[in-house]
């Protein structure tokens, strides 16, 4: 079976970024992590067993990070 797969538009809280990324590296389940420019601080790509496990993930784990002020979860549909 293929992993459900996300990618996962963070806004971090300002000049916090690098923390955020060393933070969300560390979280089992993320598999990759860039700081971005535009609208969003961070991308995050998380694959899990199914889209339960994703969103357990991101909400349990990924926002409780500290200066994570937002996420937006794309989820990979393809």
């Amino acid at each position: 079976m293929v992993p459900a797969k996300a990618f996962i538009l963070i806004e971090a809280a300002v000049g916090k970024n690098r923390e955020v990324v060393t933070a969300l590296r560390r979280i089992k389940g993320v598999k990759t992590v860039d700081s971005v420019t535009g609208p969003y601080d961070v991308i995050a790509v998380v694959e899990g067993e199914n889209l339960n496990e994703i969103g357990d993930l991101v909400t349990a784990r990924i926002q409780l990070v500290p200066d994570i002020s937002r996420t937006v979860t794309c989820l990979a549909i393809g």
